[in-house]
């Protein structure tokens, strides 16, 4: 796989991902204040693990490097990361709001 491919795709999923954080981010803001001072540190990691892959992608496009293998590695990593917390914030926010929290 090229890096421009790579890139290209990582980039599309990537706004999927922002997508859905959006709507995570909103139910979060719907719980009451202790819930959310609760799940705030997991939000705060899905935020870190978007901005960081989103940096990665654009020093990819920059630089271009001839071997770019340890930087795909560290972007899969990544993704395999936000997706476990985005799950793990999903149920916390689930337990926390036992009526469905429409949206």
């Amino acid at each position: 796989m090229d890096v421009k491919d790579f890139c290209s795709g990582m980039e599309m999923e990537l706004t999927a991902w922002k997508a859905k954080l959006y709507d995570t981010w909103r139910k979060f803001d719907k719980l009451g204040t202790a819930d959310r001072e609760k799940i705030q540190p997991k939000i705060e990691d899905l935020h870190m693990i978007v901005e960081e892959l989103s940096g990665r992608l654009e020093q990819l496009k920059v630089e271009c490097p001839t071997d770019w293998s340890p930087m795909k590695q560290e972007i899969d990593k990544g993704h395999v990361d936000m997706r476990s917390k985005y799950e793990e914030t999903m149920e916390e926010i689930g337990k926390s709001s036992p009526v469905s929290i429409p949206g």
